[in-house]
């Protein structure tokens, strides 16, 4: 069963935490993690620059220090970098100090602001000592586009009609993601539709 919006109950368990910005205003959120990546990232920019769209890139620690041209490429055109661990860890198979270790260490190469915790997969442990440094980041729209069986079409669909005032969207900065291939369509409907989007979380 595939869940586009987190659990309602998600909000409770983590009350200090970002899933949507509410807003009477047609402002959107979009964000990217797992990245940056020497194929999809210089394309998610040129992308974006040419739709005038600022994003959040909630990067791996791990990845920025292979490739920090492409997090600074990602600074210089504007755009805000977030923390994703230096690992992709799962929150819930990870012990507290691990992965609060793993976080503390992106933050030297990433931002010591913003945190997204991969899968989403957090601990109320985790997340009560994380968010005495960072703001942590959910979503409030997941459309699947790292899964190449749901389909670029579908992820398109999906996006459109979920958007909504003050939605935090999130998409992967990775090859495999169908992304590239209807972001732009995705940000020419929402913006005739009268949105905007804002880097600013």
């Amino acid at each position: 069963m595939r869940f586009f919006r987190p659990f309602f109950t998600a909000g409770r368990l983590f009350p200090e935490a970002l899933f949507r910005i509410k807003s009477p205003e047609k402002t959107a959120y979009l964000t990217f993690v797992d990245g940056p990546d020497p194929e999809s990232t210089p394309e998610l920019l040129d992308i974006l620059d040419s739709a005038n769209v600022k994003a959040v890139f909630f990067c791996s620690g791990e990845a920025v220090e292979k490739y920090p041209e492409l997090a600074d490429q990602i600074k210089l055109r504007g755009h805000i970098i977030g923390n994703h661990g230096y690992y992709h860890l799962n929150g819930w198979k990870t012990s507290l100090y691990e992965y609060c270790n793993n976080a503390e260490r992106a933050s030297r190469t990433t931002s010591s602001s913003f945190f997204r915790p991969p899968y989403g997969r957090l601990r109320i442990s985790q997340y009560n000592h994380l968010k005495k440094t960072f703001k942590i980041v959910f979503w409030d729209i997941m459309c699947y586009d790292f899964d190449i069986s749901y389909g670029a079409d579908r992820s398109l669909l999906l996006l459109k009609k979920k958007l909504r005032p003050g939605s935090i969207i999130v998409l992967h900065d990775t090859l495999k993601s169908t992304c590239r291939t209807f972001l732009n369509n995705f940000l020419e409907d929402a913006m005739a539709k009268g949105y905007k989007f804002s880097k600013t979380l």
